[in-house]
C-alpha cells in the first residue's frame, strides 16, 4: 500500500495512543466514542438566584463616512462579557452590575485596540446608568433586566511621531537594533494599541537574538493628540548586560539519559547568548517525540563572570505506543495500516518500529492485495547532537493495474542537520525484486547508494500558509544480477502563499520531476519506474495510469513531469475550500522529452479544520480520460494534499 503512505501516516498520527492507555471514556473532534459519558451539568441549577438579562449595543456612525463600522461593532460585541454570557443565568441584579462594570473598560480597551481614543462608552442597566444603579438599593422589576450599550467610536487614530531610545552598554549594537519601522510603528499608519505592545515583543526579541537576555522597557509614553487624531509614542528600551550561555541543567528525566539531553539540545556553553539558538534547542528535543512537556529557559540571573545558566524541563511520555489508520479513494480502494513503536529503547531516545500495511481490501482476488512489513530502528546523536542514524528492512508487494511487484529491502541512512531547514541523508541499499509486468516474469538485485536533500521552511507541516518544501533524491545502482548500470533521481518543490494578512487565502503550488539513467526501460523495475496518476500527483485519473504504454498497458516511464496548483479558502475557522488543478506526464525517455501532452485534472475539494490537520476531502475530473481512467475519483485523508 505505499501509494498511501503519505496520507495514512497523518491519519495514524491523529489515532496513536499509548500501548497502556486505559479503558475510559473517549471522545475525537467534539464526538463521542466509547466509554460513559459523564452528565452535563445544569448551571441554571448551581447558580442562587439565576436572573435573565437582555443585551443591545448601538454604535454611532463613523464622523467620515456616515456609516457604521460593522466590523468595530463586530469587536466590540465579542470582547464584551455581557454578550458572551446573555444566554446563560447569573446571580441576581448583582451579578449584571458586575459584568455591566467590568464591560466598560473592555470596551474601551476594544476602541484603544482598533486605533479609537476619543471614544465614550455609556452603559445603562434599567434606563440608568451603571454607577447609578449600583448606589440606589431599589429592586430592579423588569425581566429580563435590560442593558442598553452606547459607543460613540469618533475618529480613528493614526500613529504621529514615534521615538524608540535604545540604552545599551556595548555601542557596536546600536546598529543592530530596530528601527521603528522595522518594529511596525510607521508615522501615519492606524494608531493599533496591539501594535505597540508587538514593537515592545520585537524589540526584546531583537536584545535577546543579540545576547541580551534580561532587556526590559524603561519607559512606554502615549500622547493622543485629539486635535490631530494621532497618537504619539515614545518607547525606552534598557539592554541590560551581555551574557554567554553558562552550565545547562536538566530536570524531570526519567528513562532518558539527562547528559544525552544536554548534548542533544546542542547549547553552545561559553558563547554569545542568542535567544533563536535556546528555542531551536526546544523545537529539536521536542522533535524527538519522547516528551509530553518541555521547556528550555534562561535562569534568573546573570552570574558576575557574564554567563547565563540554562535550565531544561521535561516530563516523558510513555516509551510504547501504537497506531491505526484508515484510507479510501474511489479508485485506490480501502487500506489500512498501524505500528508498534518503542521511542526510548535504551534511554538515548533510540526508536525500534515495527510498522504494516495492508491496501486494496475489497479487490476480490486475494492475489490482488498490497501489503508491507517494515521493522526500522533510528539512532539520533549517533555521531554528534545533529547526526542520526537510521536503518529498515522491509517486505512488500504492490499489485496496481498493471504491473505486480514483489520485494524485500534493506537499507541505512547517516543523516545530518545543517540548520533548522537544510539537512541530508546519504547511505546503502539493498533491492530483490520479483516482478510481473508486459515484459514477462524478471527478477532484479539493485545495490545502490541514495541520498537525499531536504529544504522546508513551511510554517506548519500538515496545513502550510507561507515557506518552501524542496527535496532532491539521486542514488547511483547497480542490478547485480545483469551488472546493468542505473541512476535514480527526483526533486520535488512546493510553495505556499498568503494572499491575506488573515491567511483565509493560500495559493499553493509543487511542481515535480525525475529522471532514470539505464539502457532501457526493461532495466529498470516496475515498482522504481515512474508512473503519475491518483492522489499524489494527477487527481480524477486511474492510480498509475499516467506513462508510456505498450498497447493498453502502462508500462511506466524513465522520465517525469507533474504540476499542482491550489486555491485554498478558508470559509469558517473549521471549514474551508479548495480547488485544484493538476497536470503530469511520464515518458520512456531518460530526460522529459514532452513527446506525451500534459494529462490535466481538475477538482474541488472539503476541509475540515482539526488540532492535528485538516480532514480533507477531494474530488478530480480527468480532463482527457484513457483507458481504465475513471468519470471522476474521490480522495479522503488527513493534511492537506501536499
Amino acid at each position: 500500500m505505499l501509494k498511501r503512505l503519505g496520507v495514512i501516516t497523518c491519519v495514524v498520527a491523529a489515532l496513536a495512543m499509548p500501548a497502556s492507555s486505559a479503558a475510559e471514556a473517549f471522545s475525537l473532534f467534539g464526538f463521542h466514542l466509547w466509554g460513559e459519558k459523564e452528565p452535563e451539568a445544569n448551571l441554571a441549577d448551581a447558580i442562587p438566584e439565576p436572573t435573565d438579562f437582555a443585551v443591545t449595543l448601538e454604535l454611532s456612525p463613523d464622523p467620515a463616512t456616515g456609516e457604521v463600522n460593522t466590523d468595530l461593532k463586530s469587536a466590540l460585541e465579542t470582547n464584551s462579557e455581557l454578550f458572551s454570557k446573555q444566554d446563560t443565568p447569573v446571580s441576581g441584579e448583582a451579578g449584571v452590575l458586575a459584568l455591566a462594570a467590568s464591560d466598560f473598560e473592555r470596551l474601551v480597551g476594544t476602541l484603544y485596540t482598533q486605533g479609537y481614543y476619543g471614544g465614550v462608552v455609556t452603559i445603562l442597566v434599567d434606563g440608568r446608568p451603571v454607577d447609578a444603579v449600583i448606589e440606589d438599593p431599589t429592586p430592579i422589576s423588569a425581566r429580563p433586566i435590560p442593558v442598553d450599550i452606547t459607543v460613540t467610536a469618533g475618529p480613528e487614530f493614526t500613529l504621529g511621531t514615534v521615538d524608540i531610545h535604545y540604552n545599551v552598554a556595548r555601542d557596536a549594537t546600536l546598529g543592530q537594533l530596530p528601527t521603528a519601522e522595522a518594529l511596525g510603528l510607521q508615522q501615519g499608519a492606524p494608531a493599533f494599541s496591539e501594535k505597540v505592545l508587538t514593537a515592545e515583543t520585537r524589540g526584546l526579541r531583537a536584545f535577546e537574538d543579540l545576547g541580551y537576555p534580561k532587556a526590559a522597557v524603561k519607559a512606554r509614553r502615549l500622547t493622543a493628540n485629539h486635535q490631530t487624531s494621532t497618537l504619539d509614542v515614545t518607547l525606552v528600551f534598557d539592554g541590560g548586560r551581555l551574557a554567554k550561555f553558562g552550565p545547562v541543567t536538566v530536570s524531570g528525566a526519567e528513562r532518558v539519559d539527562p547528559e544525552f539531553i544536554r548534548t542533544y539540545a546542542n547549547i553552545p556553553e561559553g558563547e554569545r547568548y542568542d535567544a533563536k539558538i535556546l528555542k531551536r534547542a526546544e523545537t529539536r528535543l521536542r522533535d524527538l517525540e519522547v516528551f509530553a512537556s518541555l521547556r528550555v529557559q534562561p535562569g534568573e540571573t546573570i552570574a558576575p563572570d557574564g554567563t547565563l545558566p540554562i535550565n531544561i524541563t521535561v516530563s516523558e511520555r510513555p516509551r510504547r505506543v501504537f497506531g491505526f489508520g484508515a484510507n479510501w479513494s474511489s479508485n485506490e480502494g480501502f487500506g489500512v495500516e498501524g505500528y508498534w513503536r518503542h521511542r526510548n529503547l535504551f534511554g538515548q531516545a533510540e526508536k525500534l518500529q515495527l510498522s504494516g500495511s495492508v491496501g486494496q481490501i475489497d479487490a476480490v482476488d486475494p492475489e490482488d492485495l498490497e501489503y508491507a512489513l517494515r521493522l526500522a530502528f533510528e539512532k539520533p546523536g549517533a555521531f554528534g547532537p545533529t547526526t542520526a542514524f537510521t536503518t529498515s528492512v522491509a517486505a512488500v508487494q504492490e499489485r496496481p493495474d498493471n504491473y505486480r511487484s514483489r520485494s524485500i529491502s534493506a537499507d541505512a541512512f547517516f543523516v545530518k542537520e545543517f540548520d533548522e531547514k537544510l539537512s541530508a541523508r546519504v547511505g546503502g541499499e539493498l533491492y530483490f525484486a520479483n516482478e510481473e509486468d508486459v515484459f514477462g516474469n524478471n527478477n532484479y538485485f539493485l545495490v545502490g547508494i541514495p541520498g537525499y536533500v531536504t529544504y522546508d521552511s513551511r510554517n506548519n507541516e500538515f496545513n502550510p500558509s507561507s515557506g518552501i518544501f524542496a527535496e532532491g533524491f539521486i542514488e547511483p545502482a547497480i542490478d547485480a544480477l545483469d551488472s546493468s548500470p542505473l541512476l535514480f533521481s527526483r526533486f520535488t518543490v512546493a510553495t505556499y502563499k498568503s494572499l491575506d494578512e488573515a491567511e483565509r487565502f493560500i495559493l499553493a503550488g509543487r511542481l515535480g520531476t525525475g529522471a532514470i539513467y539505464s539502457d532501457s526501460v526493461e532495466d529498470v523495475p516496475a515498482s522504481r519506474r515512474f508512473f503519475l496518476g491518483g492522489g499524489g500527483s494527477v487527481r480524477g485519473y486511474a492510480y498509475k495510469n499516467i506513462g508510456p504504454r505498450e498497447g493498453d498497458e502502462v508500462i511506466g516511464g524513465r522520465s517525469y513531469l507533474f504540476l499542482n496548483g491550489e486555491l485554498r479558502t478558508k470559509i469558517t475557522d473549521t471549514i474551508g475550500l479548495v480547488g485544484f488543478v493538476d497536470a503530469g506526464a511520464a515518458y520512456d525517455t531518460s530526460l522529459p522529452d514532452f513527446s506525451e501532452p500534459l494529462q490535466v485534472g481538475v477538482g474541488a475539494g472539503l476541509r475540515y479544520f482539526t488540532p492535528v490537520g485538516p480532514l480533507r476531502l477531494d474530488v478530480g475530473v480527468p480532463l482527457d480520460p484513457k483507458n481504465n481512467d475513471p468519470s471522476f475519483a474521490i480522495y479522503v485523508g488527513l493534511s492537506q494534499s501536499f
